[in-house]
């Protein structure tokens, strides 16, 4: 499949920093005021790349993360910007249970899930978890050296053991608040979508999911920021 123009769509700056630099991407203010949504646009050698933040909240001063502020940011840039494929960088929380480890990097593949959706009625069930199917990355992540797994996304930080058996059952092996409601959207679209994940934190540890990510933050953005670039020279040099 060939693409010209890739969108980049992500929740908070701090994750995004570093792509931003290496990228080498021009800040153009608002992806479409008054929507909070920050646009970088640049280009890697045949391909168009743009990013876009989810911007701040004006109350909290602190990034708009999680579900809601992704169905609009995927919704605006889709709208403003014409994507041939959308993908989700960010950081997650991983499972030791699963050989996750903090710093490793994840395609998502083969879907991505809802986990905390939970509508016990006929129909609405399955509709709560989504399981939205991706774009194949598997030739990506062989080449690549990544892992593949499911990514499972709900609006909080934590969990609790309800959250936890909906990842299990279906082999969720990545926890994060994005990549779910991008994939809804684009699927609507029917525009191609795969996230890319880097552990802050174990889910399945002792340690507060707060400390690990924190402490882990810089150094797993550092991870996603080097993994994508890769990823994106390896969609560059392979254009049918």
């Amino acid at each position: 499949m060939k693409f010209k123009r890739i969108v980049l769509i992500m929740a908070m700056e701090d994750e995004a920093r570093s792509i931003i630099h290496e990228l080498n991407l021009i800040h153009k203010g608002k992806l479409l005021s008054p929507l909070p949504m920050a646009f970088y646009e640049g280009k890697y050698k045949s391909l168009n790349v743009d990013l876009v933040t989810s911007g701040k909240c004006y109350k909290h001063n602190v990034d708009h993360i999680g579900p809601q502020a992704a169905i609009l940011n995927t919704a605006s840039a889709i709208g403003q910007l014409h994507p041939d494929l959308i993908i989700n960088p960010g950081t997650a929380g991983g499972f030791m249970s699963a050989g996750g480890n903090i710093g490793d990097v994840y395609l998502s593949y083969p879907m991505i899930c809802y986990h905390d959706r939970r509508i016990p009625l006929p129909g609405f069930d399955a509709y709560g978890v989504g399981s939205y199917y991706c774009f194949d990355t598997r030739e990506i992540a062989n080449s690549l050296g990544l892992k593949t797994g499911v990514v499972s996304t709900g609006s909080s930080l934590d969990y609790i053991q309800k959250d936890l058996d909906m990842i299990k059952s279906y082999g969720g092996v990545v926890k994060e608040m994005e990549a779910a409601s991008i994939a809804w959207v684009a699927d609507l679209y029917k525009i191609p979508f795969f996230a890319i994940k880097s552990i802050t934190d174990l889910v399945d540890n002792s340690t507060p999911t707060e400390e690990e990510f924190l402490k882990n933050l810089e150094s797993a953005s550092f991870a996603l920021s080097r993994e994508i670039i890769r990823v994106i020279d390896f969609l560059a040099n392979h254009q049918e």
